[in-house]
C-alpha cells in the first residue's frame, strides 16, 4: 500500500453537496497561541531537500577487478577522485587521469555498483519494457497481449505467440494495483527458451477512477479482483522456444496470481537448469497458506511435484529460493521453527535433506551461494546480542550448517559487497544516530583497512538532532518493541508536549522503516519542531522478527491492527521520558497507516484525540484480493448475514468517533482506490459525526505534486487541534537553503 492543490475556502467546501462533510468552525475554538511563519520555516528546514546535501561521503560503490582489487569514485573533499584498493597489499592509490598508476582501471569511466550481483537471465523487465536474453542478442517484449522478440543487432521483430487477447495476455504485469508494460518472464541460460505465463483476467471484476477536468471526464478502468470474488487472475504457465516459436503449456491447472515474495508474481519463483531442459518453479495458493515446488520438462511440459509447505497463517519467503543443479538440491526458506531459516531439499525426491541456518533471528537475504565450495553468505536480523533486533548483519556458513562465521562485528545496520573470490567484503554500516562507515574486511570479518566515513559536520552545525532509538513494552507487558522518537531541537523537559504517533501496521512492513542512517525521515522531525513529540513504533504484526511476532494479528486486521501495542508503547515511553502529554495523543499515517489511524480513532476514542488518515485501505473488501486474503484469510460468510471482513472494516465503527479526524485521498489512486475513504465518509455522515475531508484531484497514491500541500495541511491540523494554536495562513513548504557553516 505501501506505494499543488489550490486552497479551497472552508465555506465553499463544506457547502458542496458532493463532498457532504462538516467542519468545526475556527471561531468555536478557544483562543490559543499563534504559530508563526518562522516556526514553519524552522520545521521545513528539517525536511530531506534541505538536509541531504549536508551529508558528504560514507558510501563506496565498488567495481571489482578479477584479482580482488577494486576501485571506486570518492565523494566529499577530492570528490570525483578514483581510488584503487589492493586488499592483499592493504594499499590505497589515487589514480591519475590516465590511470597509468592504476593498472586495470579504465580511464574516463564512472564506478558502478559491484559485488551485489544478480541472478541474470532477464529477471522481470530490466531494460525498460524489454527483457534481454543472457547472450544479449534478443529482447522480449509485449505487443497486443502477445509476446514478441526483437533481434538486437538487426531490429527484426518476431511474434512468438498468436492467441493472446485482451485481458488474456502473455507475460503481463497488470493484476490488482500492479500495472506496467514490463514483461514478466525469465530467459533460459542458453538464451533459447522463455518461461512465463498467460494471465487470464477476462472475467475478473473491474475498477474505475475518473480524472477531474473541464469537459467530459476521462475514466480509467482496469482489472482489479477483490477479496471474495469468485473469479480472480489466473496464470497458465508456459515455456516458449524462441527459435522455433513454439509454446509448451505446462501440464497442470492454472495457478493463482500469487508469489512467494510479496503480493505479486515474481520471476524469483522460476529457476532454469543450466542446459535449459528443466524449469523449477513455485506455486502459491490463493490464501498464501501453501507453497508447492515443482519441476517441469521444458520440451514436453510434464510437471512433477517435489514438496509442499503449508502454514496455518500465510507463507512468505524473505530471501527467495535457489536450485543447485549440479548437486540436485534446493535451498529453501521456511519459518517452521518460528524464525526464517534456510534448508536443503533433494531436487530428485523432494525430501528434506538438512538444515543450513539456525538460531534466533530471521535470515533476510541470500547474499551469495558458491556451489563449488558449498558456501553461503547471508544476512540475518537480531543475531547480535544487545543490538536493535532489526539491524542486519552478515554471516558465512557451509551448506552443511557448520563453520558459521560472523562477518560484520560492528554495531549497526549492515550491507556488504563481496569480492569475486569471496576473500574480501566491503562492509557499510550505520544506525539512525550514527553516520555511515565503510570498511574492508577479510573472509573472516577481520578489518583489513578503513575506506570511508560520512562527514556530517555541516548537518550537525545546523543544530540537527538524530532520532532517539526507543525500546518499550507491547500490550502483553512482556514483548520488547523498538522504534524512534523525535523531539523539538529546543526540547524543554520541564514542559509537556502532545505526542503524535506516525504508525504503519504492516503486515508487510513497519512504522520505522530502515535502521540505517539518514538525515531526515519524512517530516517526523519537522513536525516535532512545531512543538510535538513524534514517535514511530514497530508493533507486533510487522515483519523482521519471529513468525509469531509477524502473525500477531493475523485474521484480526481491524480488531488488533497493532493499535494496542502502539498505546502500550506510548504509555511506557511516557514513563521513561519526560515531557510526554498522553492526554493529547494523536496518530497519523498513509495507506495502511491511514487504515490504522481511522481504526484507532474509532476503537480507542478516549485515548486518541486527533487523527489524520491518508489514503487508507479502510475495508479490505475494497482493496485488491491478494492483500486481504493473504493477511485476513479468505472471506467467510457468517450466520448473521455479515462476513469475516465486516468486523475489521473501519466504517463499521465510524459511529464511535469523538475526536478530530482528517481523511485524505488522491482521486486517481490506483493502489488504494478512493472509495475506501468514501465508505468511511458515508458512515460518518450517517452517524452525524463532524470530520474533515481533503480529496486531492488527479493525484495517485503518493499525492505527487500535491505532497507538500498535504504535508502543510497535516502540520496545520495538529497545530490547531493539539496546540490550540493558529497556524500561519496558507504557508508554502519550500527547501530551506543554508549558508555553508
Amino acid at each position: 500500500m505501501t506505494r499543488a492543490l489550490r486552497f479551497l475556502p472552508t465555506i465553499a467546501i463544506s457547502s458542496a453537496v458532493t463532498m457532504a462533510m462538516t467542519f468545526t468552525p475556527l471561531a468555536a475554538q478557544p483562543a490559543g497561541r499563534v504559530i508563526t511563519t518562522a516556526d514553519y520555516d524552522r520545521a521545513s528546514a528539517q525536511l530531506a531537500p534541505s538536509l541531504t546535501g549536508l551529508v558528504v561521503g560514507g558510501a563506496v560503490s565498488a567495481t571489482w577487478l578479477p584479482d580482488d582489487r577494486f576501485w571506486y569514485r570518492t565523494a566529499g573533499p577530492g570528490a570525483g577522485e578514483v581510488v584503487l584498493i589492493d586488499p592483499a597489499k592493504k594499499t590505497r592509490v589515487v589514480c591519475d587521469a590516465a590511470r597509468s598508476n592504476c593498472p586495470g582501471v579504465p580511464a574516463g569511466t564512472d564506478s558502478s555498483a559491484g559485488g551485489r550481483g544478480g541472478r541474470g537471465g532477464g529477471g522481470g523487465g530490466r531494460g525498460g519494457n524489454t527483457v534481454v536474453s543472457p547472450d544479449g542478442k534478443r529482447a522480449a517484449f509485449i505487443r497486443d497481449w502477445n509476446l514478441w522478440v526483437r533481434d538486437v543487432a538487426s531490429g527484426k521483430e518476431t511474434r512468438l505467440t498468436t492467441d493472446g487477447e485482451t485481458n488474456f495476455g502473455y507475460a503481463t504485469d497488470n493484476a490488482g494495483w500492479a500495472s506496467s508494460d514490463r514483461p514478466m518472464l525469465l530467459w533460459s541460460p542458453d538464451s533459447k527458451k522463455i518461461a512465463t505465463s498467460q494471465q487470464d483476467e477476462r472475467k475478473v471484476g473491474d475498477m474505475f477512477i475518473v480524472e477531474t477536468k473541464v469537459g467530459h471526464p476521462v475514466m480509467k478502468g482496469w482489472k482489479y479482483p477483490l477479496p471474495g470474488d469468485s473469479v480472480v487472475a489466473m496464470l497458465s504457465r508456459v515455456i516458449i522456444d524462441a527459435d522455433a516459436g513454439t509454446v509448451v503449456r505446462l501440464q497442470m491447472p492454472p495457478d493463482f496470481h500469487r508469489g512467494t515474495i510479496g503480493d505479486n508474481i515474481t520471476m524469483a519463483d522460476y529457476n532454469w537448469s543450466p542446459d535449459g531442459a528443466t524449469l523449477a518453479f513455485a506455486s502459491t495458493s490463493r490464501d498464501h497458506k501453501s507453497a508447492i515446488v515443482r519441476v517441469a520438462d521444458a520440451t514436453t511440459g510434464a510437471v512433477r511435484t517435489l514438496f509442499e509447505e503449508k502454514v496455518p497463517t500465510h507463507f512468505e519467503s524473505r530471501t527467495g529460493w535457489r536450485v543447485l543443479w549440479a548437486t540436485k538440491e534446493i535451498l529453501w526458506y521456511s519459518q517452521r521453527d518460528d524464525w526464517g531459516q534456510l534448508y536443503l531439499y533433494d531436487l530428485t525426491t523432494g525430501a528434506l535433506k538438512s538444515r543450513v541456518t539456525s538460531g534466533a533471528g530471521p535470515v533476510t537475504q541470500i547474499a551469495r551461494l558458491d556451489e563449488k565450495t558449498r558456501t553461503l553468505w547471508y544476512a540475518a536480523n537480531g543475531r547480535e546480542p544487545g543490538q536493535d533486533p532489526y539491524f542486519a548483519h552478515y554471516y558465512r556458513i557451509g551448506l552443511d550448517g557448520k563453520t558459521q562465521v560472523a562477518l560484520t562485528p560492528d554495531v549497526g545496520d549492515h550491507s556488504i559487497q563481496l569480492s569475486p573470490s569471496g576473500k574480501y567484503l566491503i562492509d557499510t554500516y550505520s544506525s539512525p544516530d550514527v553516520a555511515p562507515v565503510v570498511a574492508l574486511r577479510d573472509a573472516n570479518g577481520k578489518l583489513v583497512m578503513p575506506l570511508e566515513k560520512a562527514d556530517i559536520s555541516k548537518l550537525v552545525a545546523t543544530g540537527w538532532k538524530p532520532p532517539i532509538p526507543i525500546k518499550v513494552k507491547a500490550a502483553d507487558g512482556t514483548t520488547d518493541l523498538y522504534g524512534m522518537m523525535f523531539r523539538p531541537s529546543n526540547f524543554d523537559p520541564s514542559k509537556k508536549y502532545p505526542i503524535i504517533n506516525n504508525a504503519y501496521p504492516g503486515p508487510q512492513s513497519g512504522s520505522v522503516g530502515a535502521r540505517s542512517f539518514t538525515s531526515a525521515r519524512g517530516d517526523k522531525q519537522a513536525l516535532a519542531e512545531l512543538g510535538f513529540i513524534v514517535v514511530s513504533i514497530d508493533g507486533r504484526g510487522t515483519p523482521g522478527r519471529s513468525k509469531s511476532f509477524h502473525d500477531a494479528y493475523y485474521g484480526r486486521m481491524g480488531r488488533d491492527n497493532t493499535i494496542p501495542d502502539q498505546i502500550a508503547g506510548m504509555k511506557d515511553l511516557a514513563k521513561q521520558y519526560p515531557g510526554i502529554d498522553l492526554d493529547q495523543a494523536a496518530m497519523w499515517g498513509h495507506s495502511g497507516g491511514g487504515f490504522i489511524t481511522a481504526d484507532a480513532m474509532f476503537r480507542f476514542p478516549e485515548f486518541f484525540k486527533v487523527g489524520i488518515a491518508e489514503s487508507g485501505n479502510h475495508d479490505q473488501r475494497q482493496y485488491e484480493d491478494d492483500w486481504g486474503e493473504r493477511y485476513q484469510g479468505l472471506v467467510e460468510k457468517l450466520a448473521d448475514g455479515t462476513d469475516s471482513y465486516d468486523i475489521e472494516a473501519n466504517q463499521t465503527f465510524a459511529k464511535n468517533l469523538k475526536g478530530h479526524l482528517l481523511l485524505a485521498h488522491g482521486t486517481m489512486d490506483n493502489n488504494v482506490p478512493p472509495y475506501n475513504t468514501l465508505l468511511v465518509v458515508d458512515a460518518l455522515i450517517k452517524a452525524n459525526k463532524d470530520f474533515d475531508l481533503l480529496m486531492l484531484p488527479n493525484q495517485p497514491h503518493g499525492y505527487g505534486t500535491m505532497s507538500n500541500y498535504m504535508m502543510r495541511r497535516r502540520w496545520d491540523y495538529f497545530v490547531k487541534y493539539l496546540l490550540n494554536a493558529e497556524p500561519p495562513k496558507e504557508y508554502e513548504i519550500k527547501t530551506i537553503t543554508r549558508p555553508t557553516p
